[in-house]
């Protein structure tokens, strides 16, 4: 990837969309009639909200189509055309195997264009986005992953069977711990997890200590610090998911399972209590969920009830990040998606049938559409107040998949805490030092 180029679309092919005359209801120039091609991410809230903005498109621009194709194995089929230079004029980027974005962050767009330009409705749409939803997306300065979702990370469970046993959602680790020894008693396991997704429990890992030890555990691990996983609070919580892995307080064989299926455990078999995951939770699993099961979702466990920042905190950030490359064909039609998908009409669209808010302020109605899970995480949002924190080196330089190899070794008790702390710092270790990845700056 190091060696791919990007230069701007030069415009010389038909196909490229740059013919277009810019004007309010067109700020991108794109071609009458042409063709957009979205790759899009297909996991927790599939593909069909793009495809609805692609039938939004051409109320603006006549004749455009959007083709939308379904991804899953972003980097492995999408970093080739890259390589090529002929890569989509739009793609989501997320999943397990996303492309680390400070590899190709010469190669994208920039994206503040789509924030100056109005919506469908007229308004300017850095007026109608959340505070801050441009940082996730945001590499040393360069605004290039426009995300789309606003998601809310927590640990996640079925109010209804907590009132049936009169089980009380945890606050601590060590409540958690003692719910396990009750979930144990019922014949049940208090966690479950999937092969795919064992970093879930990573997410989880390193949202409690940055809870319990404050803002220094998050810069030293997006640092890459040489001690970072070994910081008090990070092992404090490591400690105990040990402890609860040699308790069996796991669904067993989870590192050889489907993550959905494993999930489908948690949600469907009620196998588990508790699943760690981000808003998409829901919608991703609304065909394979117990009826009646009122998923509800919480601020993720501290170490302590003296923790540095309050348990109500929640990590929660615009995710699921939009790219539009320099050498795409039609990168203004690219972008022109983008626009549709901030349209107030698209984006109710979204909240409506995936459950979960986009950054598009008052989109989503007080009922949350009737989901439970949808008015849990407008309640957390509320709760935590200005203690809202996000990280994103895992994302940035693309180490996800890396990090899956010693998770499933560590939740299937085939590695201690000890022998995954070190496996996770030696990938930090491996970031930091190669001179020829840049870094993205920390603050």
């Amino acid at each position: 990837m190091a060696t791919a180029c990007g230069s701007p679309s030069s415009g010389k092919d038909d196909d490229k969309g740059t013919k277009g005359k810019t004007s309010a209801k067109n700020p991108f120039g794109v071609a009458k009639n042409s063709k957009v091609e979205a790759a899009i991410f297909d996991g927790g809230y599939g593909v069909d909200y793009v495809t609805f903005a692609g039938t939004v498109v051409p109320k603006q621009v006549a004749g455009v189509k959007v083709d939308v194709k379904p991804v899953v194995d972003i980097a492995p089929q999408l970093q080739p055309r890259f390589v090529g230079g002929n890569p989509p004029d739009l793609i989501d980027n997320s999943g397990e195997d996303q492309i680390g974005f400070l590899g190709i962050l010469d190669q994208l767009e920039t994206l503040d264009d789509v924030f100056e330009a109005n919506n469908y409705e007229g308004k300017k749409i850095a007026d109608t986005v959340y505070a801050g939803v441009k940082v996730p997306g945001t590499y040393n300065g360069k605004f290039v992953a426009l995300n789309y979702v606003m998601t809310v990370y927590g640990v996640w469970y079925s109010k209804t069977l907590f009132e049936a046993n009169g089980w009380t959602a945890p606050k601590t680790w060590d409540e958690a711990y003692e719910l396990g020894k009750k979930a144990k008693a019922k014949g049940k396991y208090l966690f479950a997890h999937g092969k795919e997704a064992a970093t879930y429990y990573q997410t989880l890992l390193i949202d409690s200590a940055i809870k319990e030890g404050g803002d220094e555990v998050r810069i030293s691990l997006e640092k890459l610090e040489a001690d970072s996983w070994s910081q008090p609070a990070v092992q404090g919580v490591l400690k105990v998911m040990e402890k609860m892995v040699k308790e069996k307080m796991f669904v067993p064989g989870g590192s050889g399972t489907q993550f959905q299926k494993a999930q489908a455990s948690w949600s469907n078999d009620q196998k588990a209590l508790l699943y760690p995951s981000g808003g998409w939770i829901e919608n991703e699993m609304k065909d394979a969920t117990k009826k009646d099961f009122q998923m509800t979702g919480i601020p993720e466990m501290t170490l302590t009830a003296d923790s540095k920042m309050p348990y109500e905190a929640v990590r929660a950030a615009a995710g699921e990040p939009f790219i539009v490359p320099k050498q795409a064909k039609n990168a203004a039609g690219g972008k022109e998606v983008l626009r549709a998908m901030l349209s107030k009409e698209a984006a109710s669209n979204f909240s409506k049938t995936k459950l979960a808010p986009t950054i598009v302020k008052d989109t989503v109605p007080a009922d949350g559409y009737g989901s439970t899970a949808l008015v849990s995480q407008s309640k957390m949002l509320a709760d935590a107040g200005e203690n809202i924190f996000d990280w994103k080196f895992v994302g940035a330089y693309g180490i996800n998949t890396d990090m899956l190899v010693p998770w499933n070794s560590f939740l299937a008790g085939d590695l201690d805490a000890k022998g995954l702390t070190s496996a996770l710092q030696k990938i930090s270790d491996k970031i930091r030092e190669d001179d020829s990845i840049e870094k993205f700056e920390v603050s």
